[in-house]
């Protein structure tokens, strides 16, 4: 005892016992010491995080989201309302928190709350054109993000490639890059840059999208309505998608979280919907972006049994249920707008884009008046509009980020005006095709609306003279 005493702090050390190292063999101070020092080494190396999240570290949203709560900037980067939801959701959420179900306040079904997928198969079943069962064809998560990580990671193998349409939502590549597979991107290219113009004008080259598959291809990623451009794909468009999917017998994963935010004559069409389509997609909402409530984090997908079921796999291994209330008080409120849609005017599905769609205008008047040029868009709560022409002297900020990061960096800090740089949503090969515009969101008060626009009238006003 009394020779094994002094060694147990240096033995808890390397983590090993202190009668093992005692009765080592010709042991001794320097041996003692070499020892401890092999053994911080390998310990070091192994104190790290896994190799497959390596590069996924750098977030706009972090980074942006921080900027302007320093410099306290107006806000129209990030994509959440600066309003409430309607009342009626708000009740239910207040009922199901109150209500003397005790079950109310414990885990409910890990793939998603009884009441919420079958609401889901209610509302989706005639606009996929499929009778959904509510617990085969439906899976919820923590907001579509979590549904997009649970089909990525529920579906794609390590080697196996997929196609993503730019611009695209910024976590897919980090999604795809940490599950093993291998992307390829096929950018939306403007067919008209001068003056205004619409997303319309921004189109995919068919050759070049089908040169992005092959035999190797697991699936592809469409946002539709696109973030951040604004995009709805024209039937043609999706044909043509589904044919190469088909074609290469490929999965295709559709977020499609702005379902309900389209404007003018334009129609949001599934591409589950189309011809031998449901059976190879998995289709995705979001019941913040529904009914503007971002905070409450719930989504869900729908698709065949063949691609939900692994996708609930993931789920119940990795956070395994959403909370109770939220997904009761969302069942509640699908159920009231569902007995609304044959009254547009009264269903939130419908009336939030009549709302919004005078706000998408206000905000593309007030940047053709100080010389910016809008990409009016067709679907979603964003404007991309181009910087190229004006002639700002943009500060070095000591990086080598693309111009649209710098000119957030500066509007931020020096306009206190805050918004989001496109060249974030493409791979490094395409970035150029987003670094000349910045991206608004248009989902505020028009207040709101119109003290950015003052802000940017005042800049104006000050480089005009």
């Amino acid at each position: 005892v009394m020779r094994i005493a002094p060694l147990i702090p240096r033995a808890r050390k390397v983590g090993i016992s202190a009668l093992s190292w005692a009765n080592k063999p010709c042991f001794s101070k320097s041996a003692s010491n070499s020892l401890i020092s092999d053994s911080v080494r390998t310990m070091s190396s192994k104190l790290s995080g896994a190799n497959r999240i390596k590069g996924t570290e750098k977030n706009i949203w972090v980074e942006f989201g921080k900027l302007a709560v320093e410099n306290k900037a107006l806000n129209l980067g990030q994509g959440f309302p600066d309003f409430k939801p309607p009342q009626h959701v708000i009740d239910e959420m207040m009922a199901a928190v109150a209500s003397d179900n005790h079950l109310m306040h414990q885990y409910t079904r890990s793939s998603g709350h009884p009441r919420l997928v079958s609401a889901l198969s209610r509302l989706y079943s005639p606009l996929i054109g499929q009778q959904l069962d509510p617990n085969k064809n439906v899976t919820v998560s923590v907001g579509a993000y979590g549904v997009l990580f649970c089909a990525v990671q529920g579906l794609i193998n390590p080697g196996d490639e997929v196609v993503i349409i730019e611009p695209f939502f910024d976590c897919y590549e980090p999604m795809v890059k940490v599950a093993g597979g291998i992307a390829h991107y096929c950018p939306l290219r403007p067919t008209k840059t001068e003056g205004v113009t619409s997303s319309k004008d921004w189109i995919l080259d068919p050759k070049e999208l089908e040169s992005k598959f092959n035999q190797n291809t697991k699936a592809l990623i469409v946002n539709n309505p696109n973030n951040p451009l604004g995009k709805v794909f024209s039937r043609d468009e999706l044909l043509m998608m589904a044919d190469l999917c088909k074609k290469y017998d490929t999965i295709c994963l559709s977020d499609e979280v702005y379902e309900w935010m389209v404007y003018d004559d334009n129609k949001h069409i599934k591409i589950a919907s189309l011809p031998g389509m449901f059976e190879r997609t998995v289709t995705m909402g979001s019941a913040g972006k529904t009914l503007s409530a971002t905070g409450w984090k719930l989504g869900w997908g729908i698709g065949p049994e063949h691609l939900i079921a692994p996708m609930q796999v993931l789920h119940q291994n990795c956070t395994y249920n959403c909370p109770t209330p939220v997904q009761e008080a969302v069942a509640g409120a699908l159920e009231f707008e569902i007995d609304q849609m044959d009254q547009p005017d009264k269903c939130y599905f419908f009336s939030l884009a009549k709302e919004l769609q005078p706000k998408r205008d206000k905000l593309a008047k007030i940047c053709q008046e100080v010389g910016l040029s809008p990409v009016v868009p067709e679907g979603g709560y964003f404007m991309m509009v181009s910087t190229g022409n004006l002639k700002t002297d943009l500060p070095d900020d000591g990086t080598d980020d693309p111009r649209d990061f710098k000119f957030v960096r500066w509007m931020t800090t020096k306009l206190k005006l805050a918004a989001i740089p496109p060249s974030a949503f493409y791979h490094q090969e395409h970035k150029h095709l987003g670094e000349n515009y910045v991206r608004f969101c248009f989902i505020k008060k028009d207040e709101t609306i119109e003290a950015a626009g003052d802000i940017l009238k005042k800049w104006f006003g000050s480089v005009k003279k």
